[in-house]
Formats: C-alpha cells, structure tokens, sequence
C-alpha cells in the first residue's frame, strides 16, 4: 500500500524582549538557577501581570511578514495544567482569539532521495498558517546532576513566546525542515528571536499521521514534543512514519498521543495519551484586559520593517540577474544578504565597472559569497557579522580577478592571506598580491616564448593532440602554468596554445 505522510508544525518561538511577557523580570540566558523569577512570575497572592509591549509588536511584525489577519482585539486566557516546571498551575496563552491568524510562508526544498526524485532540483510549495499567538514560556525541569531527581529552574518562567502553527500542508520530512529553516530565517531577520535552538529560543513540535495515498480523511496524529535541531525534526519524523506504517501494516491502531524524540536511540516513545479529549482547560485571565491592537500602530510597526527575503529575493533576480537558487542562498541571512550587497555596491564603484556589466560583477561576488566565504565561515565557525574580511576587501578581491591582475586560482590563495591575517583598508588584496609577487603574466611575448618552449619539451602531447585527444591539449596548458607557477593568464594561454598548434 502506498501512504502519504501528513505534517503540521508548532513552533515556539522565544522573543527577543529584555524584559519577561508580563513582568520586568529578565529574560537573559545562562543565569544561576532560580535568580531571575520574580513574583508576578510565579503569580504569588497580590500581583498583577502586565502586557509587554514590545512582544505585541514581535507579534504584529510576524503577521506583518507572513501576510496574516492582525486581531484588533485579543484575548489573553489561563491554560489550566499541572506540571513541575509550572508550579502556579496555568499558563497565560491565548485561545478563541490569537493575535494573527492565517498568512503563510513560501518554502523550497529538494525532493527526498529515497522517492527516486534524485537531485530533482527545488520544488516549491506554499504552507498556510493556522494562527500565532502570544503566550509565556514555562520553567525547565533538569535531570542532569539530581541522581534520579529533578530539579525545577523557573528564570525562563514567563519568557515572552510566539507559538506559531501551520495547516498540515506538509507531506515529507525535508519538507518540514525547509518550513521549519524559512521560519528560523525569517524570525531572525525581523529581529524578533535571536534563533538559539541550543537555548531553546527556537523549538518544534511535529504533529505526523499516514493515510493510505488518496484517502482524504486524515489519519490519527501523534505530536513529537520539543525538537530543538533540524536534524533531530527531520530524524523524529522519519521515525515516526516509520512506526505509524508497520503498526497498522501489522493489523494494529494508531493511538492519538505526545509522544518525545530520544536522539540516542534515535526513536520516538510515548510521553502522555491525548485520545479524543482536550488536554487543557481555557479560560479568560481575570487580571488581564484583552489586547487592543489600533490601525495606527499596525503601521508604525509595517513602517519600521525591514525588506523581506521574498522581497529581496525578487529584486536581486531583477536588479543583478542572479538565478533563483543565488538568491534564495543569499537571502538565508539577513547579515548574508548585507554583506553581499555591501560586495556588489563597492564593485559598481570600482574600476571595473564600466567595463563589466553589473550583472557579471554581481554573479562573481554571489559565488565568492555563497562558496569560498560560507566555507571559511564553516569552518572556523564565524558568524558573517565578525567576518576577517570586509565587504570592501572581497570586492576589490574580485575586481582583481575581473582585471586580470591575478586567476581565481591565486585569488583563493590570496583570500586564505587575507582570512588568517586581517588588515584594515580595502587595499589588503592588493597589498598582498605585491608582497608575494603574484601578479598574473599577460604579456603576450613573454607567455608566447614561454608556449613556444612548453611545445618543444612535449612533442608526444603535440602529436597526440592533432591526433583528436583534447586531454593532451589540457596537459599542455598545465605544463604552461606550472613553468609560470600558475600566474599565467589562462585564458591567454588557451589562445595562444590553440594558435600555435593550428
């Protein structure tokens, strides 16, 4: 029997406020247990809890991007369980009522290669948004150094989150994970979480069922709590597939649960049944009015956006010319997106601007972004915004490739110069070109004499290539470069290697 997956998504998101949702206590990360939960916190007996204002505005900004309904009224509701880490019995969520509802988000993915749709390309699909709503974070139990107890740290007990859920719109595991990236990406470029999913300022939950493909009734669900990595989602999903299948494929029933991800025994266990009843009970906070949220300030806060990836992603294809994927890669980030716009804008006012089209000079620093700069990022991991070399730096870096001063070959080794000994000024290319003498030779009776000499010293290459074999041509060209330790113009050295044999 074939199935079809079915997937939605809850993603809690930490917002990134100084002050707790409904306190003035500290959201800061990595505090001594314990220091950092004040009254209101912990709803002790006389205390009132007021709004955030700068959540709300975390809030209208997500619904701003994702094109969303904006609730100019909304309320704030006590969800009623008991757990350790929630000592005061309820969390202050939002329920009939979220303050954005609908929008969503366009995501690209590659089709998973075990369907046989290998390296397929990027596929396309547009996931719907159910609701995002405000509500605050819980304490955290820890396990780790109590021998068989927990101890309860509550400093992230009233952290401002965003809980933002999806239509199970999704139909594979890499799916879910291109959702859950594009998300990630966007939260992070509105300003509006810092995206840590170590600290679990960015976290998932995974609702996953099967039905037999073309059945429209949707199967019976099991929600996979607190994924905190994109591999740990896609893994968890896969799993859970996995089990959905061979249990009714063995005459078995799919029980509606909670159920958790151990990444050890890389598998899903059972948390808590949900069957058909709700888990919670709602009702309206008492102490709380509801949230008004006025056309004026809507606006103030659309004002203040920043330009969307899907926005930019749009003008860099029309304004540079780049292809879809370039610009899908390099708006991943919005400090990405910066800094390459930074390369591309010193290039314009370079010397080799009006000789080279912008769309030429834009393409050369989006594969020198997107390859020898995201490798060396990688690999030292370094954030683009603490980059060693400037935006300055790698533009006049290929403004010397696109003169013909050094090959991209050398301009590697150059920018390895560059990356492990940082300099002030745009010039640090050039400084080291200088020192190392590795300015390419493009004189043409220099190289020429040089071609005439490779040819002589080769005569079986010679013959072989007149004979049909193109390899020896390319063997010829390596001798040519290796004479000149590779500061030949190869494009040079083609022409006059192709002149001279005819």
């Amino acid at each position: 029997m074939q199935w079809e997956i079915v997937i939605g998504l809850e993603t809690h998101v930490q917002l990134d406020t100084r002050s707790k949702i409904f306190s003035g206590a500290s959201t800061a990360f990595g505090a001594e247990p314990n220091t950092q939960a004040c009254a209101i916190d912990l709803a002790l007996p006389g205390v009132l809890p007021v709004a955030n204002r700068a959540a709300v505005e975390c809030a209208i900004r997500l619904g701003l991007a994702v094109g969303g309904s904006i609730a100019p009224r909304s309320v704030f509701a006590r969800k009623n369980y008991f757990y350790p880490d929630l000592p005061k019995g309820y969390q202050i969520s939002q329920y009939e009522i979220p303050v954005v509802a609908g929008g969503g988000l366009a995501i690209a993915w590659k089709p998973d290669e075990k369907t046989g749709q290998q390296e397929a390309g990027q596929q396309e699909r547009y996931v719907r948004l159910t609701r995002a709503h405000l509500e605050e974070d819980a304490g955290k139990s820890l396990h780790e150094d109590f021998h068989g107890m927990s101890g309860i740290d509550l400093n992230r007990a009233g952290t401002p989150l965003l809980e933002i859920v999806t239509e199970p719109d999704m139909r594979s595991a890499k799916e879910a994970v291109a959702y859950a990236r594009a998300l990630h990406g966007l939260v992070v470029w509105l300003g509006i979480c810092d995206g840590n999913m170590q600290e679990g300022s960015f976290r998932c939950d995974a609702n996953v069922s099967v039905r037999p493909a073309g059945q429209a009734e949707y199967g019976t669900r099991c929600e996979i709590k607190n994924l905190n990595s994109f591999r740990f989602l896609e893994r968890a999903i896969d799993y859970e597939v996995r089990r959905q299948v061979e249990l009714i494929e063995d005459g078995g029933r799919v029980v509606q649960e909670t159920r958790l991800y151990d990444p050890d025994r890389d598998e899903t266990r059972s948390m808590r049944s949900k069957e058909e009843a709700h888990d919670y009970r709602y009702f309206p906070d008492p102490d709380l009015p509801p949230l008004v949220i006025e056309a004026d300030w809507i606006e103030r806060v659309r004002a203040a956006m920043p330009e969307l990836p899907s926005d930019m992603r749009r003008r860099l294809v029309e304004q540079y010319g780049l292809g879809g994927y370039d610009a899908t890669t390099l708006t991943a980030s919005r400090d990405v997106a910066a800094y390459y716009e930074s390369v591309v804008a010193a290039l314009a006012k370079s010397g080799v601007a009006g000789r080279d089209s912008l769309a030429t000079l834009a393409k050369s620093a989006a594969n020198w972004v997107m390859v020898d700069l995201a490798a060396a990022l990688n690999r030292d991991g370094v954030e683009v915004a603490a980059c060693p070399v400037a935006p300055g730096q790698l533009a006049r870096l290929v403004e010397r490739i696109q003169d013909g001063t050094i090959s991209g070959k050398i301009a590697r080794d150059v920018f390895a110069a560059m990356w492990a000994q940082p300099s002030a000024g745009d010039d640090a290319a050039d400084r080291i070109i200088d020192a190392r003498g590795l300015r390419q030779i493009s004189d043409s009776g220099a190289l020429d004499a040089i071609v005439e000499q490779v040819l002589a010293a080769n005569p079986k290459s010679v013959e072989e290539f007149r004979a049909g074999k193109e390899k020896a041509f390319n063997a010829l060209v390596g001798q040519v470069m290796k004479a000149t330790k590779g500061k030949a113009n190869p494009q040079q050295v083609n022409e006059l290697l192709r002149r001279r044999l005819g």
